[in-house]
């Protein structure tokens, strides 16, 4: 019985874990019973192995018969981001082979279009943790350093179980779930004004990546094992209603195993951590159109769910 884990805010303004079930939200806790081992989805994952058995177990009685283990369906929850104290958010650079074509033809550069078969690795950068997670349906302050913040619709990898050099095969056995996220973009903080363009200290990876809501994500983490293949996903995109990014995961220059295997070959993935797959074409920096205040987009992942974010 597929189910999907959530975090909502509860009545005492604490942070919660749901499971949802056949399109209806339970309270975790409550579902476990009183001797529930895990207090949140972040507990989860740190014993994914033991609690995935749990949860698989959980999933067929509360769709078989609610009452004995839920009192009552939530009703509207307010979500929170899924993970109330994540690890590093990795995330992949130029992985649409569509996105990397639209971003060559709009900065009319030659840009390579199939690294991996010139023998090119991998790229990713890091976003700062925590500090940049948002809810489904938070809202998300412009920052106050852009003036051309733009979109990218992922699809979020969530480890379950410690990767440390693990070859290709294997890679896929480590993700806990999946879920939706949009890595939000400051463009025009990429690069040092006040430093001069042949330095190698021109970037700011920080102010282009990370600032508060940089990363929305949610509102599920789907378990791995009710996702056949992370490689064959419809993934939209929706700016106030208007159909913006529109691909499929199939486009992945890079799969999400191949990754997952070459990052472990540089430290320990960790139960926790977040993987971001890469953003197909469609972002606004193709363009020229950028984010501004009272815009909402949607991101959709076949399978996953949607997540809602509001500029502010």
């Amino acid at each position: 019985m597929k189910y999907q884990l959530f975090t909502y805010l509860g009545a005492a303004g604490e942070a919660r874990p749901g499971i949802a079930v056949q399109d209806r939200l339970y309270d975790l806790r409550t579902a476990l019973g009183d001797g529930a081992r895990w207090a949140s989805v972040d507990e989860l994952l740190s014993d994914w192995d033991r609690a995935s058995r749990s949860l698989r177990e959980l999933a067929g009685g509360i769709a078989a018969d609610p009452a004995p283990h839920c009192a009552a369906a939530l009703d509207g929850p307010t979500f929170l981001a899924p993970l109330t104290r994540c690890g590093v958010v990795y995330a992949a650079g130029a992985n649409y082979r569509d996105h990397v074509e639209a971003m060559a033809r709009a900065m009319n550069m030659n840009l390579v279009t199939d690294p991996k078969s010139q023998g090119i690795e991998p790229w990713h950068f890091i976003k700062a943790g925590q500090a940049t997670l948002a809810a489904h349906k938070e809202d998300v302050a412009m920052p106050g350093h852009t003036a051309r913040l733009d979109w990218e619709a992922e699809l979020a990898v969530v480890i379950g179980r410690r990767a440390s050099r693990v070859p290709l095969e294997q890679a896929l056995q480590h993700v806990a779930g999946y879920s939706c996220a949009n890595d939000l973009s400051a463009r025009d903080n990429l690069k040092r004004d006040a430093v001069d363009a042949g330095s190698p200290f021109k970037f700011d990876w920080i102010g282009h990546k990370c600032f508060k809501g940089a990363c929305p994500i949610g509102p599920f983490i789907t378990p791995a094992e009710f996702v056949d293949t992370p490689e064959d996903l419809d993934i939209k995109l929706w700016l106030n209603d208007e159909l913006k990014q529109d691909s499929n995961t199939s486009n992945h220059l890079y799969s999400v195993a191949e990754q997952i295997s070459y990052l472990s070959h540089r430290l320990d993935l960790l139960p926790g951590d977040i993987l971001l797959t890469g953003t197909p074409a469609g972002v606004g920096m193709e363009s020229g159109v950028f984010l501004q205040r009272g815009d909402v987009m949607r991101v959709w992942i076949e399978g996953l769910g949607e997540l809602e974010t509001r500029i502010v």
